[in-house]
């Protein structure tokens, strides 16, 4: 009897040696994962956290720095985002446009319509 319960000991531990040891080889075989590089916005994303976090911003002010940052007001502007961030011609006509409707009180469609005519006629009185 004390035979049998050698043997069954013996016939456990090998299992758990061979289970462990595929496991392991198991282990080595899963390919390693390739590092892809940041593209622009992860690679903005990453700055503006370092930044935001040396400067130990919290709550609201973090959540405003952020998007501020992420939007390219951060002192650190790629050529890329400068050129983002200055408006085009036509963005300057349509917020004429869009003035000139304010100070005529119009609202809904009647609003829109007159923003569209006035910015693809290119033609901006000045406001007086």
């Amino acid at each position: 009897m004390q035979i049998r319960n050698i043997a069954s000991s013996a016939l456990v531990i090998a299992f758990a040696f061979a289970c462990s040891a595929r496991a392991a080889a198991a282990a080595d075989a899963t390919p390693a994962k390739t590092e892809k590089p940041l593209t622009a916005q992860q690679a903005r994303m990453k700055g503006c956290n370092a930044e935001a976090k040396s400067q130990s911003l919290k709550g609201d002010e973090r959540r405003a720095f952020m998007s501020t940052c992420l939007k390219g007001g951060s002192t650190a502007l790629t050529a890329h985002d400068t050129a983002k961030a200055t408006p085009s011609t036509a963005q300057l006509k349509r917020k004429a446009c869009s003035a000139q409707a304010k100070e005529k009180g119009l609202k809904g469609s009647e609003r829109k319509a007159f923003v569209r005519d006035c910015a693809s006629e290119g033609e901006v009185a000045s406001a007086t």
